[in-house]
């Protein structure tokens, strides 16, 4: 049986959309003009406190320039 560490996906997108904007050079603001969306929301997204659609995830990854598998990785071990 494996134990998996109790891990809140949306705290790892909300971390690595935090880490990619920040290499992108972009404000909050500059991030939700390019997906179409208010700052509020890429300021929850970060947080962790939005559950993003598959969708969301799609437009976020295009928008920072960077795979969508980008957004669900995890630094550290899962077990």
């Amino acid at each position: 049986m494996l134990l998996v560490i109790a891990m809140d996906v949306r705290m790892v997108v909300g971390t690595n959309v935090r880490r990619y904007r920040g290499d992108a050079g972009l404000s909050q603001e500059g991030l939700a003009a390019r997906m179409g969306v208010d700052r509020a929301y890429v300021s929850g997204l970060e947080l962790g406190r939005r559950n993003p659609t598959i969708l969301t995830l799609w437009h976020t990854a295009l928008a920072l320039k960077v795979p969508p598998s980008k957004l669900l990785e995890i630094d550290g071990p899962l077990f």
